[in-house]
């Protein structure tokens, strides 16, 4: 379903503007950060009017992003060719409920069968969309739900290894004040291609935004505490396994009212480079936790994700979908 004439006239006006409301778009802190923009690169926005949009991943098949608006149960789709459209609904949440705060998908990836894999926030469960990505319908089928027999509070990111185990944070983001929440932490976990669940973190206090280094040996995650906005690396053996950690950056005293938004989502780039959401837009950090610069997008920033060749970087900013391009 395609939006109306009107709502794409109204997403048209607005990607004339940035959200931004300085002209420009980067915050240049080190040299290192001028290898990936030139010196006038600026955030377009594609699409605007979500309550809170998340989630996007790059479908090559299709050509096309899709993206999540967690509070309207939604997927959205965008184009080139083809603007914005509804890709799936109901995303998230499957029950008759009208009053969940954040019923719908949160992060998106595709699983080594190029089948589109969910988190599941109204559910509360990471699942597989049983249908094609051609043909989408709001059929899902389980991966993980519980650990321990005890329900997952809200799964929130994820991404896959070439082994085809899936990593995912789940944090209590998604849950209402109503939902029984069964475990006392907030976990990291790890799915493998057999389906055991097995814990690998529980030390963090809102553990959001995963990423792998290129090399796989590097678990990155993102913590959106405001008492404690920071960013993680953790040491994986070769079975996956966590053999140790550090904090690389830690980003709390850049929390202002210029500068909205927390360590949410991340992506990271060949280059095993780290783009980051955090406080001001995308923050752009070396494999050490080097603070190279930000892209400025004016906004709380939620996540963001590359095509396939890298040459733009996609970002679900609040109500806005932006993109910059990279030399």
């Amino acid at each position: 379903m395609k939006l109306n004439p009107k709502s794409l006239f109204f997403l048209i006006l607005l990607s004339c503007a940035s959200p931004n409301e300085s002209d420009e778009s980067l915050e240049i802190l080190d040299p290192e950060m001028e290898s990936f923009f030139s010196e006038n690169s600026q955030a377009e926005v594609l699409a605007a009017g979500f309550d809170w949009a998340e989630g996007p991943l790059w479908l090559p098949d299709q050509e096309a992003l899709i993206f999540t608006d967690v509070p309207k149960n939604k997927i959205w789709q965008w184009s080139e060719l083809n603007g914005v459209s509804l890709f799936l609904e109901p995303s998230g949440y499957l029950g008759e409920r009208t009053d969940k705060n954040e019923p719908g998908a949160n992060g998106l990836i595709l699983n080594e069968s190029g089948e589109l894999v969910l988190c599941q926030h109204g559910e509360r469960q990471v699942a597989k969309m049983i249908s094609s990505l051609n043909d989408p319908k709001p059929e899902f089928e389980p991966i993980a739900q519980s650990y321990e027999s005890k329900k997952l509070n809200s799964p929130n990111d994820l991404i896959y290894n070439s082994k085809g185990q899936l990593f995912f944070t789940d944090p209590p983001y998604g849950m209402d004040p109503w939902d029984e929440k069964e475990l006392d932490f907030q976990g990291v976990y790890r799915v493998d291609p057999d389906g055991e669940l097995i814990l690998l973190i529980d030390s963090l206090s809102r553990p959001n935004g995963i990423g792998l280094s290129p090399d796989q040996k590097t678990l990155y995650i993102g913590q959106s505490d405001p008492e404690k906005a920071r960013y993680y690396s953790f040491d994986l053996d070769g079975n996956g396994d966590v053999i140790g950690g550090k904090m690389i950056l830690d980003v709390t005293h850049l929390q202002s009212e210029e500068k909205k938004g927390l360590p949410d989502g991340l992506t990271v780039h060949s280059s095993g480079t780290l783009f980051a959401t955090g406080p001001g837009g995308v923050l752009v950090i070396s494999p050490d936790g080097k603070h190279l610069g930000t892209i400025l997008t004016g906004e709380a920033t939620a996540n963001c994700t590359f095509d396939p060749e890298e040459r733009f970087l996609y970002m679900t900013a609040d109500s806005f979908l932006m993109r910059i391009f990279l030399k």
